[in-house]
């Protein structure tokens, strides 16, 4: 490619989960690294060494590198391209309830690539695209869109490459310190290799599993990886509902069996309230829309995000049974982030079940210990917002818990015996003992087991 990509700076445009976390690391081994985020309020929040986003490690690593000067923020592109030998496209697409992903952000950014190389000096950059796009997009959308902008051709005035991210919120620091697998699509193998070569530099003396195809197989393997992971965890809800109907069945026991076939694995066998996030619902989606618009039978992945959908109202039509009715109940949900280690509410379970709960007329009390704000931004009114477990149990009828954070698993029986005035608790998580609970004199109510309301 007629230059080495290690010696050169790079550029990310946008700065949410995937990008921060990504200029974050760049940064920290010594790349010369420009975060390009148009959102100035927030750009500027990042500029003062102050991660918007929940994610452990990542305050500490980014404090770090700005005030080390490796890390540069901007909200406009502007001249960024002309000492820079590497460009990631980490902005969202976000999927409506069309299915259909939207590329709009792409596409700008796609577009000021185009418009920035246009101005440079000369230098024939390789464009990495990491946001989740449907198949086709690298080559069919972002390739014309930076040669008509630019007036460049790909492959000579500019390199072009899929490269699929694998993150898992709330650990995204350390899966892009450690990736378990590299996905690189190109249509040439030059590009390939030049990306191929900066990440084996980048995690020396590590050699990480890489796979070099198709830059459409590399957007395919995304999509698909999260609609797998989403189907494990929708099939082992469905088999949880069946061991809630049968005496002597847990579904812990049958997951535990389930895992230890090597065919299946253990990971994502967690019965629970269902997926959320970011990622496996706007995937799935996506490939749902993806295989409708091929002509494709789409039942397997509507089942997914039907059992999915389901699995909270589920919780919330047993927790009205047990109670005798919601209306004028006051219930507290432990937990508003949908998974522990991050502040991000996005789909998540437990916002879903405390708007039913709403909807229903039981007055609702909240804690998490990182996503009260992020949660005060999407909830309707009607929500007390608690600062302290102690003060969101105070007098309620039972609470939910809905993620498992380490301060839920940690809860005294006889201190929430005491704060409840009606001591039931539903552990939409399973990190209760219910026996231990149960000993306390507080009924517990466990997800893929036969509740004691028979």
């Amino acid at each position: 490619m007629g230059q080495n990509l290690w010696s050169g700076g790079a550029v990310v445009i946008g700065a949410g989960y995937v990008g921060l976390t990504l200029s974050a690391f760049l940064a920290s081994k010594g790349v010369r690294t420009t975060c390009v985020e148009k959102d100035h309020a927030r750009a500027e929040r990042i500029r003062r060494g102050e991660a918007p986003i929940h994610e452990e490690g990542l305050q500490e690593l980014l404090r770090r590198v700005v005030d080390e000067g490796t890390l540069n923020v901007r909200a406009e592109m502007g001249g960024v391209l002309e000492n820079s030998h590497i460009v990631f496209i980490t902005v969202g697409t976000p999927t409506g309830s069309d299915y259909i992903p939207d590329l709009s952000q792409v596409q700008e950014a796609s577009r000021q690539i185009g418009e920035a190389l246009k101005s440079s000096s000369g230098q024939n950059p390789l464009i990495v695209v990491k946001s989740t796009v449907p198949p086709g997009t690298t080559w069919n959308v972002v390739r014309p869109i930076i040669e008509a902008a630019s007036g460049r051709v790909c492959g000579e005035g500019f390199h072009l490459c899929s490269n699929p991210e694998f993150l898992r919120e709330g650990s995204a620091l350390h899966d892009t310190m450690n990736p378990d697998r590299i996905v690189i699509g190109a249509k040439s193998l030059e590009a390939a290799e030049a990306l191929k070569s900066f990440y084996d530099h980048l995690y020396t003396p590590r050699k990480i599993a890489t796979l070099i195809t198709t830059p459409t197989n590399a957007e395919l393997i995304k999509l698909a990886t999260n609609t797998y992971l989403a189907l494990k965890i929708s099939f082992i809800n469905l088999i949880s509902n069946i061991c809630e109907s049968l005496n002597d069945a847990d579904v812990g026991a049958v997951a535990e069996g389930l895992g230890l076939d090597p065919r299946i694995g253990p990971q994502f066998l967690r019965a629970g309230l269902g997926f959320g996030g970011s990622c496996l619902p706007k995937d799935t989606r996506a490939m749902r829309g993806l295989a409708a618009s091929l002509g494709v039978d789409t039942s397997l992945i509507d089942s997914i995000l039907e059992i999915n959908k389901a699995q909270r109202t589920r919780v919330v039509e047993r927790l009205s049974t047990m109670l005798g009715g919601l209306a004028g109940r006051m219930v507290a949900v432990l937990g508003l982030s949908f998974k522990p280690g991050t502040d991000d509410v996005r789909e998540s379970p437990s916002i879903e079940m405390v708007r039913e709960l709403l909807s229903r007329g039981a007055e609702v009390r909240v804690h998490d210990p990182k996503a009260l704000n992020n949660a005060k931004q999407v909830l309707e009114s009607g929500v007390t917002y608690c600062k302290s477990v102690e003060e969101c149990l105070m007098g309620v009828d039972a609470a939910i818990i809905a993620t498992e954070w380490p301060e839920y698993s940690a809860l005294n029986p006889q201190t929430a015996r005491s704060l409840m005035r009606n001591p039931l608790i539903i552990d939409g998580r399973r990190i209760l003992d219910h026996e231990q609970w149960a000993s306390a004199g507080v009924k517990v109510y466990k997800i893929g087991l036969r509740g004691p309301d028979g």
